[in-house]
């Protein structure tokens, strides 16, 4: 039963003139019904999300002084608390009163800050609360003391020694973090469990009255909150009731996939409980701002069932429509899944552009199971998209259908079309991308002896090596250093033969099915990259420096920030990866660059490229080996400014540069892989891909990839190895084309490669004046604007 509070709701002024003024720039209308059932607001871009967020949040402190507030953790509030800080820091400023001007926010002062009612939304359990990946760190440094808020007002989740008897600890009572809920109603079987049923009893009163002093100050008044990818809001995971509250609960699978980063891997975020406010308590108050931010084509989907779908548990953020005040503010690309909207846009549309006509038919043939050339016109009006497409009687339906089906045979005759004579670039911001987006490419590319090939690793990829698996090779190293004849790598540790050696062995291991063999290939690089690292072939320097990563790496908490040197050595097993993989093709360790931009630091808001530091190096390797072709990982608006949002400003910048030195033959490849995928209406090249090198694809990124075989940090879409994943992608992929155009096109086709296709890849190739038009709508999508 849900908890009541027997004192008076307060009644929160939810009015804002900052909304208005942004839906106008939007070109939107606030809700579409019946469709939607939640008003939304569009921005162009990820920092644009968060200076509005900012912008509606001060606003309302203005408004309700004293309030109860509660705001979101992780990556996806970083542009809203930079700007609340902003706005904080430079009230007084010109250009802090010209920008509350201009969005209407009144106040003779500052808001008071320190009146607020701070409410921690959740925390994972257990936890130590000093680890700079709890919740309640990231409360303490970014709110707390980043807002000026007052900490003795704030409810907060300190799990540290939540529920334990005094002079136990968490690991005592439950060895390896695993709580057992089911606890609460079976009987115990030892003196332990009986333990551990009464810290989980009091954890479970401190819910409820946690619950209770959140209804008694009348409940939260302003709500900000992401939404997670199978649709959470805090952590009330798909399939929780809209009337729960606080609580200790587990999570599923999606949700533990994307807490494997904070947390240091799956292993530990699979078995990982949390403490969440519930549904209920963020709507207990009817006067209640409540806001979800998103941003990204990967949310589209979970957010357009939140706001289309009727009020249920499946779609938890859907609990939102039961209050007047609540809302969506979203990127364009967060919106696409919103049906009406996107009629709308092809409304506007004069004519309708080809990418779009391709993608709402090859959709509406995928949805009916039929080929092109057989969809009707019923079929047509019973599609919200293609109905409003057809709408135009500038051409025929049959007349569509074909100019859609020329152009994805003209795809695909491009991706089996020979390629000779060409210097290729492939860059990628982690050491798998290349493989994963487009290997089965590269399988045909390489054995055209006239095609020169050259790969820039733009990161180091240390984040994606778990504690364990980098203690595993150290150890590997120790238990040789007392051999004579490995000890003979101390005479020439950097020479490139003696290197490629290893990299011979390992695979000699691989073939013979050997592990003695990739055990000592493993061990053989990280005592030269540890010799390299620590600038000494002294033996007993060596044996203390592995002695002290031994202990750092059992002592280091899982998801804890790595010191330089650590990631270094971390890193160095990625290249080492790599290396692995290209040898695979015969590719020399010399054809393969880890470039280690500095923008790739393991800090949760990171940095942006730097010319100096992160574009000049990929300028010079590109001035070094002249290419014909630079692939890129060319993902779309949604991960704000990660990783690979990072790599590509970095790789557009070199480019330019390049260009004025280098012929304007160049073409650039867009490529996606297990994160993002081409739309067939995006794509320009479609490869075909056999059972042979998707078997090659999986065998070679177990072999090679050591550090992501036990998929520690796995996408939340598949649980296992990032192979399966972009297996299964081009399968799918695959389905989607045969589908348009009919099963007979491979089964009969004159062409080997297209008779043995079961997979298929898809690639957009760019002029560079299309490419930097790209690139400025990338911009624009994640760059903040003065």
């Amino acid at each position: 039963m849900p908890v009541r509070s027997t004192n008076p709701l307060r009644q929160y002024d939810a009015s804002s003139s900052v909304e208005p003024l942004e839906l106008d720039r939007s070109g939107r209308k606030f809700i579409y019904p019946p469709a939607e059932k939640i008003g939304v607001i569009e921005v162009e871009n990820f920092p644009a999300l968060g200076k509005l967020a900012a912008l509606r949040f001060i606003e309302w402190v203005l408004k309700n002084p004293g309030g109860v507030i509660a705001l979101p953790t992780g990556r996806t509030p970083e542009h809203f608390i930079k700007w609340v800080r902003r706005i904080l820091d430079r009230w007084n400023t010109g250009e802090i009163k010209r920008l509350l001007r201009e969005y209407g926010i009144g106040g003779s002062g500052p808001p008071d800050m320190r009146s607020l009612i701070f409410v921690q939304i959740d925390e994972y359990y257990p936890m130590d609360a000093r680890q700079h990946n709890s919740f309640h760190h990231y409360v303490n440094e970014f709110y707390l003391k980043g807002f000026g808020l007052d900490a003795k007002k704030a409810l907060l989740i300190d799990s540290t020694t939540l529920g334990l008897p005094p002079g136990t600890s968490m690991e005592e009572l439950f060895p390896g973090n695993i709580v057992d809920l089911t606890l609460r109603v079976r009987q115990t079987r030892s003196d332990l469990e009986h333990l551990q049923r009464e810290v989980i009893n009091r954890v479970d009163m401190f819910c409820t009255e946690y619950e209770m002093r959140i209804r008694h100050l009348g409940g939260i008044g302003f709500f900000l909150g992401g939404i997670g990818p199978d649709g959470h809001v805090a952590f009330n995971v798909r399939g929780s009731s809209v009337f729960s509250t606080t609580r200790l609960t587990g999570t599923n699978y999606e949700t533990q996939a994307s807490a494997a980063s904070d947390l240091g891997g799956i292993e530990i975020s699979r078995n990982r409980l949390v403490i969440t406010i519930g549904l209920a308590t963020i709507t207990y108050n009817p006067t209640a701002t409540a806001i979800i931010i998103a941003a990204g084509d990967a949310k589209a989907q979970v957010v357009g069932r939140a706001i289309e779908e009727k009020k249920h548990q499946q779609y938890p953020a859907s609990v939102l429509q039961d209050l007047k005040h609540s809302r969506f503010y979203l990127t364009r690309g967060a919106a696409r899944a919103l049906s009406e909207r996107r009629v709308e846009d092809i409304r506007r549309m004069h004519p309708p552009s080809d990418q779009v006509v391709d993608d709402v038919l090859i959709s509406l043939a995928s949805s009916r199971r039929k080929p092109l050339q057989e969809l009707t016109a019923g079929d047509c009006r019973a599609d919200r998209l293609a109905n409003e497409l057809m709408r135009s009687k500038s051409r025929s339906l049959r007349q569509r259908t074909h100019a859609v089906q020329k152009r994805l045979l003209g795809k695909i005759e491009k991706g089996i079309a020979t390629v000779t004579g060409t210097t290729f670039l492939h860059t990628e911001p982690h050491q798998d991308d290349v493989m994963l987006g487009y290997l089965a490419y590269i399988y045909h590319l390489v054995r055209d002896p006239t095609n020169k090939h050259y790969f820039a690793n733009l990161t180091s990829g240390f984040t994606s090596v778990s504690n364990q698996y980098c203690l595993s090779i150290v150890r590997k190293l120790g238990d040789r250093l007392n051999n004579a004849s490995f000890l003979k790598l101390l005479r020439n540790p950097g020479d490139r033969a003696k290197r490629m050696e290893d990299v011979y062995l390992f695979l000699d291991g691989a073939a013979a099915k050997r592990e003695e063999k990739k055990d000592e290939a493993e061990a053989r690089r990280l005592l030269r990259n540890l010799i390299g690292i620590y600038k000494t072939k002294k033996l007993s320097i060596l044996r203390t420096k592995i002695l002290e990563l031994d202990e750092y790496l059992i002592s280091q908490y899982p998801g804890g920030k790595d010191p330089p040197e650590i990631q270094l050595i971390k890193g160095t097993l990625r290249e080492w990866e790599v290396e692995l993989l290209w040898a695979y093709f015969g590719i020399e360790a010399s054809d393969v660059h880890a470039l280690r931009l500095g923008f790739y630091g393991g800090e949760l808001f990171g940095e942006e490229p730097r010319i100096e530091r992160d574009v000049l190096p990929i300028y010079k390797l590109m001035m070094r080996v002249r290419p014909d072709v630079i692939s890129v990982a060319f993902d779309p608006e949604g991960s704000g400014p990660d990783t690979h949002y990072k790599a590509l400003q970095a790789v557009a910048e070199a480019v330019k540069m390049y260009q004025k030195r280098a012929s304007s033959r160049l073409r650039i490849w867009g490529y996606r892989n297990v994160w993002y995928r081409f739309s067939p209406g995006e794509a320009t090249t479609m490869v075909p891909v056999s059972l042979n090198t998707l078997s090659l694809l999986h065998t070679a990124f177990m072999n090679c990839f050591g550090s992501q075989r036990a998929a520690s940090f796995p996408s939340y879409e598949h649980d296992g190895p990032f192979s399966e994943l972009a297996q299964k992608i081009q399968v799918q992929q695959y389905g989607i084309v045969k589908t348009c155009l009919g099963k007979d096109f491979f089964l009969n086709h004159p062409h080997p490669r297209l008779r043995a296709a079961r997979g298929m890849i898809f690639i957009k190739e760019m002029s560079l004046p299309e490419f930097y038009d790209k690139v400025r709508e990338l911009k624009k999508v994640t760059e903040a604007r003065e």
